[in-house]
């Protein structure tokens, strides 16, 4: 018989969440600490993580951070050991960390294949495989890895993103049949677009890349097409709560899921046309530029007003 994941109550669980000193990821850590959970937090920018920990402690929990590079096997299997020798568990772990290297195909080198996986599939899987053994051990815990809805969709221009994320999701999904049996629940997120404020640290790839930027800006920060970092942080713990199996957050990022599960013979033409909107890539150069290094009008505007919001506040 199919057994069925129990709900669990957050208060008192120790959350570790790699990526959690800026964007989504501090979002859900205060999410998680109005649930009353201790919180574990890693990044690799230490004075950033300070930040955080002073952020989150205004609400009340307890909260220790690390720096970490969840692609260094060494330095994951160290915050691992640390957090479980300062709270006696890890609980809940999310995965979070990611970098996004947005631009035509000809822009992208096989660096920016290789950081996006390194991060992204490779830092989720060490991770995983450093706090699964003591999960099993106790046969109860929480995974919960954010993929993408370009993990579901190729995306045009986001190519090495959505490399990475296909590759997450696919291990999340794995892992969740093969755990079950072990007392562990393994949840794969995948929002669409979101109000983080992290559009500034975003790649952009090629001679291009303030066109790029202002494209990706109004989709990742208008009302219509995103959703707040808060609102889908609350998503995100619920679905841990209840230990769901998937989450789409987003209903246009629901819509293309679905449509693209039963018609990719429709989506596929669609993603095709949607590059003849975009910059071209070729002889356009493979040089990156910071999200901040593309500011545009249109980006510093009253348009992206809420994005700004959520840069200042995130």
């Amino acid at each position: 018989m199919l057994q069925r994941q129990q709900k669990i109550d957050i208060q008192g669980k120790v959350v570790l969440i790699t990526g959690g000193s800026r964007g989504f990821g501090l979002a859900m850590a205060e999410e998680f600490a109005r649930e009353g959970a201790r919180l574990v937090l890693c990044a690799r920018d230490e004075e950033e993580l300070l930040r955080a920990q002073s952020q989150i402690k205004q609400l009340g929990a307890e909260v220790i951070t690390f720096p970490c590079d969840v692609a260094q096997p060494a330095e994951v299997e160290q915050v691992i050991a640390q957090a479980t020798a300062h709270f006696g568990a890890v609980d809940v772990l999310v995965n979070n960390a990611g970098i996004i290297s947005a631009g035509p195909w000809q822009t992208l080198t096989r660096a920016d294949f290789e950081q996006s996986m390194n991060i992204m599939f490779w830092g989720t899987y060490n991770m995983t495989m450093a706090v699964v053994p003591q999960m099993r051990a106790r046969k109860s815990g929480r995974i919960v890895n954010i993929t993408s809805i370009g993990g579901k969709v190729s995306v045009p221009h986001l190519l090495a993103y959505s490399s990475a994320k296909f590759a997450t999701a696919g291990f999340s999904e794995g892992m969740r049949a093969e755990l079950a049996k072990d007392g562990v629940c393994v949840t794969t997120v995948v929002p669409g677009l979101m109000r983080t404020g992290s559009q500034v640290n975003t790649t952009m790839k090629g001679e291009s890349h303030r066109i790029e930027y202002s494209l990706f800006t109004l989709l990742d920060t208008l009302p219509l097409f995103s959703i707040s970092a808060q609102r889908a942080a609350q998503y995100v713990v619920q679905a841990t709560k209840k230990g769901s199996a998937e989450i789409i957050i987003t209903l246009p990022a629901q819509l293309l899921a679905r449509l693209n599960g039963a018609f990719p013979e429709l989506v596929a033409p669609l993603m095709s046309l949607s590059t003849r909107f975009l910059p071209s890539g070729d002889g356009k150069g493979t040089e990156s530029y910071s999200g901040r290094e593309s500011e545009t009008a249109v980006t510093r505007s009253f348009i992206t007003s809420l994005g700004q919001k959520a840069l200042t506040r995130l």
